[in-house]
């Protein structure tokens, strides 16, 4: 009975989620034949350009790389009912800290120096949202407050960094030297910038499914994320998952920013990882915090993307017109998706 109860819950979603996505892509269609003058042309580039040439699709699936690491991050986060709003920090903390030990080992092997590099990008992050969660363990602070002014510092520190100590004056960017190239992961989708941290984001989706419903900590934390009190009753040291899941969404941040650097970026610039970390709560959010659900959602905000700016290229819709169209249909599915969410948690509140 639980089982068929399961399985209405997830077609009705899926089924009201369809439904939302049809009706965004209306509205999107009614505002490219009201501001473009070649309203067929535009429709084109911005749904099917992605998918036009190899560079498109490529790319297109390259920019779902970090976000798949920052909807991950954000859905342990969520699914442990703690909250992590520091994400934009945390990712940008990673992508600099990666970049820095690549520089300051450049003779190093590259294997052996990725790994060290990632990890220490990992753990920069896994600090950064750590530390909010262990002012909430110790002194009941408010994450979402926590979080979100530690990223705000944290980005500022991070562009006196770039812009300053580690700038490359030899480049008109403001950005840190390349790394070197043994720490250049392998393009898999030439002439896109597709690489193989591809293979680690999917790996990662997988990973964090199997911890999150296969095991006793992940069960743990769940429990908390329903009811905290309930599992406190149950023996369950509560306060343990204000941390550790902080902890570990900080980390897929750091991973995520340090992918970007040695996949896609090969230095540190600023403002390198702007946006992902929000991006990553509305990907979150769409896939109903399930950690296999956020590969596709990642997709989709980077098909809408794709789209938009392939539309930009190849008609006349301007900058403005492509954010709005591309806008519209992202807010109307999140809003959805926030909605499931919520009526979810209402549920389960009473019960």
């Amino acid at each position: 009975m639980a089982m068929k109860r399961k399985l209405n819950n997830a077609v009705v979603t899926a089924l009201g989620l369809g439904i939302t996505i049809g009706i965004a892509v209306i509205i999107a269609v009614i505002l490219m034949v009201i501001f473009s003058k070649e309203p067929a042309k535009t429709m084109y580039y911005f749904f099917l350009g992605p998918f036009s040439n190899r560079y498109y699709l490529g790319n297109m699936l390259n920019s779902s790389i970090p976000l798949i690491f920052t909807g991950l991050g954000i859905a342990v986060a969520f699914k442990s009912s703690v909250f992590n709003l520091g994400g934009e920090g945390q990712i940008y903390a990673g992508a600099l800290i990666t970049t820095a030990v690549c520089l300051a080992l450049p003779g190093f092997n590259g294997v052996l120096g990725g790994v060290l590099a990632l990890a220490a990008g990992m753990l920069s992050g896994a600090l950064l949202a750590g530390l909010s969660g262990y002012f909430r363990m110790k002194w009941g602070t408010d994450l979402l407050i926590s979080s979100f002014l530690i990223s705000s510092a944290v980005v500022l520190i991070i562009n006196f960094f770039i812009t300053g100590p580690l700038d490359d004056p030899a480049s008109s960017l403001l950005a840190t030297p390349k790394i070197a190239e043994q720490y250049r992961l392998l393009q898999i989708f030439k002439p896109s910038k597709l690489d193989i941290s591809i293979f680690f984001s999917l790996l990662a989706a997988g990973l964090i499914y199997f911890l999150m419903y296969y095991t006793h900590r992940g069960y743990e934390m769940r429990m908390c994320g329903q009811n905290r009190e309930f599992a406190r009753y149950g023996g369950v040291k509560v306060s343990t998952y204000l941390l550790l899941p902080m902890v570990l969404s900080g980390a897929l941040h750091g991973l995520g920013g340090g992918l970007s650097i040695m996949g896609t970026h090969y230095m540190a610039l600023k403002e390198v990882t702007f946006g992902m970390g929000w991006n990553g709560i509305a990907v979150a959010l769409i896939a109903m915090n399930n950690p296999l659900g956020v590969i596709p959602a990642a997709i989709f905000f980077a098909y809408l993307d794709a789209g938009a700016k392939t539309a930009m290229l190849h008609s006349d819709v301007t900058f403005e017109i492509a954010a709005i169209i591309q806008s519209v249909i992202f807010y109307l599915v999140t809003a959805r998706a926030i909605y499931s969410f919520v009526r979810k948690r209402r549920r389960r509140i009473i019960l």
